[in-house]
Order: structure tokens, then sequence, then C-alpha cells
């Protein structure tokens, strides 16, 4: 099966794939004079391009192979993923687009952490700099997870080894995050997501079929024991598990590299457009996804390959032709390029905005920071090419599991009482910061997430402290408390 995937088909489109998306890197080039349309664009994207940047970023290799992986194991109980997921997706865009896009220009603010920073009023700087580091620790990781993708993708392609594949997904990567920066991103972006969600829809039509319909998947279902129905056995325990699955919606209200597309919309009216744009892409590709995994079933009576997140891969192979075979392949290339080239340019963003500028050189000119940001892209991807290297037995999902955990727990409550809380006060936030990071770590580092996603005690840990700080510290800048009245002003009268 990887022999007829290795054909001369395969190889060009994947070649003329690349090409177009160095191309892409290369034109924004020379576009980016200042750090503000390096990393956010001059705030100038359009609905289309806000969609579908915001959910081809969001969703990385996971949902092409993590997911699908999961559901092929796991049955349908695993689907309650995809529905945590769409809940989340479509709260993050009815509660926090519209109000982080305003609250962001007033604020001047072209980070996650410059935002909390002047939205809590921290005359300290500790806001900003915890969560700094809070977003170099946890997207070097989600990053590796995005190349231990592209390694397994590439290794059962081509039949490299898993580390030169590695190696050739970040070299492609890094190009050209580092010429455009964000402009190339979200152009890239667009490309790649309506790439992905055709490869979503094609493969599962076509291989139902070969499948043998509902029967053959009801059929491989019983043959290996796998879930028929949403609802897990076991009593309490089912009940926690479906909890633990949907939770993952709770990570979108603080994801920086979602959350950054927000920010930087051309205006409110876009961003209503955006919102059905992305709700509707977001349903198709998650449906998509697990029909992959459940058409996988019937399709494949042994795991394809020994690894149940290449089912889609070999799925590709067996039910295409080599010259759709490739440009399928490159939508799940597209899938792994889409967030981790997201992720590389809001970790650079940390290390130049929130450490450089901040600390380094508070009069470091555009051009330098600009520079300083690109330089800031190798480094970071050097880690994560590092740490993939030497996760290979680990599965994506459960990598961007921890990552997407740790960011939901960190920011997400701090997001929305920043958003709608007008007293909560600059130690309420870095506390609940603090709490939440902790007990997500500490949860994971024992064991109890098997039992509960570590997501939920992280989450319910921040606003509990935010919560209770508030009690005792109240938000008292007259500054703050001003631009709070003003923002929902503004928001009601529509403007932006």
């Amino acid at each position: 099966m990887v022999d007829y995937m290795m054909t001369t088909e395969t190889m060009v489109t994947f070649v003329v794939y690349f090409v177009v998306l160095l191309a892409i890197g290369f034109y924004f080039y020379r576009r980016n004079e200042s750090i503000e349309e390096y990393l956010l664009g001059g705030r100038g994207m359009g609905a289309w391009v806000t969609a579908l940047s915001a959910q081809a970023s969001d969703m990385s290799g996971w949902l092409l192979m993590g997911l699908p992986g999961a559901i092929y194991v796991g049955g349908l109980t695993n689907a309650w993923i995809a529905v945590g997921l769409f809940v989340g997706t479509a709260l993050n865009w009815l509660l926090v687009s519209r109000r982080l896009r305003l609250y962001t220009q007033k604020t001047d603010s072209i980070t996650l952490p410059c935002f909390f920073e002047a939205r809590f009023g921290d005359p300290t700087g500790l806001l900003r700099t915890v969560s700094a580091i809070v977003i170099l620790i946890f997207f070097t990781i989600y990053a590796s997870s995005g190349l231990v993708a592209a390694g397994k993708l590439f290794e059962s392609t081509f039949g490299v080894s898993y580390q030169v594949a590695v190696v050739i997904g970040g070299a492609i990567i890094i190009a050209y995050t580092f010429m455009g920066g964000f402009l190339a991103v979200c152009w890239t972006d667009v490309f790649q997501g309506s790439l992905m969600i055709v490869a979503l829809v094609v493969v599962p039509t076509l291989a139902y079929a070969r499948a043998g319909g509902a029967a053959g998947i009801q059929d491989g279902m019983a043959v290996r024991d796998i879930a028929r129905s949403l609802r897990p056995p076991g009593g309490p325990a089912a009940s926690l598990a479906v909890v633990s699955a949907m939770a993952w919606g709770l990570g979108y209200f603080g994801q920086p590299h979602i959350l950054v597309r927000f920010m930087s919309a051309k205006s409110l009216a876009g961003l209503s457009r955006s919102m059905a744009i992305a709700i509707v892409w977001v349903f198709v590709s998650l449906a998509g996804a697990v029909a992959i995994g459940l058409i996988g079933i019937g399709l494949f009576r042994t795991v394809p390959g020994g690894d149940p997140e290449k089912v889609f891969i070999y799925m590709i192979a067996e039910v295409t032709h080599p010259w759709l075979g490739g440009i399928m392949l490159a939508a799940i290339l597209s899938a792994i390029m889409s967030t981790i080239d997201s992720q590389l340019l809001v970790s650079s963003s940390a290390l130049t905005e929130d450490f450089y500028r901040r600390v380094i050189r508070r009069d470091a000119t555009p051009r330098e920071v600009v520079l300083v940001g690109r330089m800031c892209v190798l480094a970071i991807s050097l880690i994560a090419l590092i740490l993939a290297l030497g996760v290979k037995t680990e599965t994506i999902l459960e990598i961007v599991a921890y990552a997407w955990g740790g960011f939901g727990a960190a920011f997400g409550p701090l997001v929305l009482f920043a958003l709608f809380s007008k007293q909560t006060s600059w130690p309420a936030a870095l506390a609940g910061m603090i709490s939440g990071t902790i007990t997500l770590v500490l949860w994971k580092q024992v064991g109890l997430s098997e039992r509960m996603y570590e997501i939920v005690p992280g989450f319910v840990a921040n606003c509990a402290a935010i919560a209770v700080v508030n009690r005792l510290i109240r938000q008292s800048d007259k500054v703050v408390l001003q631009q709070f009245d003003e923002v929902v002003a503004q928001l009601r009268k529509g403007t932006s």
C-alpha cells in the first residue's frame, strides 16, 4: 500500500504544493514593514480569510489523523470530543470574537500577554511576562505534535525514515513562516483550509461503499468489539468520560493562535460574516473526521500500518487514483502546517513584543523587531523539532491534548473575565493563571488525566482563584474601568 502512494503523480503533487506555499511566503516577505504587520497583518483581514485562517490554524494534524484514529479505536464514544469542539467553536465566536477585536484595538495590544497587562492594569509586568512564558512552553509542545504528524505522513507515504520526514516537514513550515509572517500564514491557511474540507468530504464519500456501507462498519465493530453508540458503558464513570471528552471545547477561550485571528479582523461586520463561515466549516470538517474513523473500522479489520492514526493515509491509498491521492495527502499536510505556522508566529510574538521590546531594547526600530521575530521563529522551531524527534511513541492526540489543555486552563478564564468582568483586578488574573496552570500540570503528572481531562480541574481552579482574589482586591484603576465602559458602548453601537 505504501508503494502505491510512492508514485510520480504523488511526488509531483507534493512538490507543486510546497512551491505554492513558498511563493506565498516570498510574496509577503517585503510587505512586512512593522511588527504589527508581521504579527497581525495590519488588522486588515477580510471575512473569509479571518474565518478560514482561524479554523485551519485550529484544526491541526490531529483532525485528519488523531481524531479519526481515536474513533477507529474507540468507536462513537470518542465522538464526544468532536461535539465538545463544535460547541466550543461556536461559543468562542459568539462570546469572544467581537469583544476581543474591539478591546485589543482600544488598548493598542497586538499580543495576548500585552492585552492582559493593559486590560487588567498591571503595573508590574508580571501578567505579561508569565503569560509569555506559558505561551512559549505549551506552543513548543504543540508545534512538536504537528512535526510528529508530518513525520508519520512522510514515513507512510514516501518510505523515508521518521527522522528525515520530521526534518523535511519542519524545513518547509519554517521557510514560509520566516519570510511572510502573519499575512503569509493567513493566506496559506485559506488555501489549506479549503483543501482540508475537500479531503474530509471526498475521501469518506469514496470509501463508504468500499467499506460495505453501514453493514460493513457494524460488522467491523462487532469483530473488534468497538462501541456502537455515543453512550459509553459504566455508569458514573461513563458520565465522567463524556464530560472529559466534551471539555475539549473549554480550550477555545484560551488558544492564542485562534484569538489572534479575531484581533486581526478588519471590522465587526466582517467578524459576523466570518462566524457563519467558520461554524459551517467546523461542523463539516469534524463530521468528516468522525466519518473517516467509522468507515475505517469497516475498511480495515486490522490496524493499518500498525498505527490507528494513519487510517486516513491508508484510506486515501485504498480508494483514490494517485493524482487525487496526492492532493488528498497534501490536505493532511495542510492541516499540520496551518497550525504550526500560527503557533510559531504567536511564540515569536511572545519573545519579540513581550521580552525583547520590553526588557532588552525598548527603542528598537520596527525593522529590527521584525528581524528578531524571524530569528525567534527559527529558534522555537529547532526546539520543537528536537522534541518531535524524541516523541514518536506518543500519539498526536495525546500531545495536542496536553498543550490544548494548558492554554485552556491558563488563559481561558482570563479572556472571559477580561471581556465580561469589569471589576477583575490584575492580582486576581495573575493568581488565576498560575493556579490553573499548576493544577493542570499536577493533575497530569499524578496520572489523574486518565479519569478526567486535565483541562477541567485547571479551568475550575483558575476561575476559583480569580473569584476569591476579586473579593479581596477589586479593580480600581479609573482608566481601566473607563475603557471597559467604552468597549461595551462601542459594541452596542456595532462600530469597529
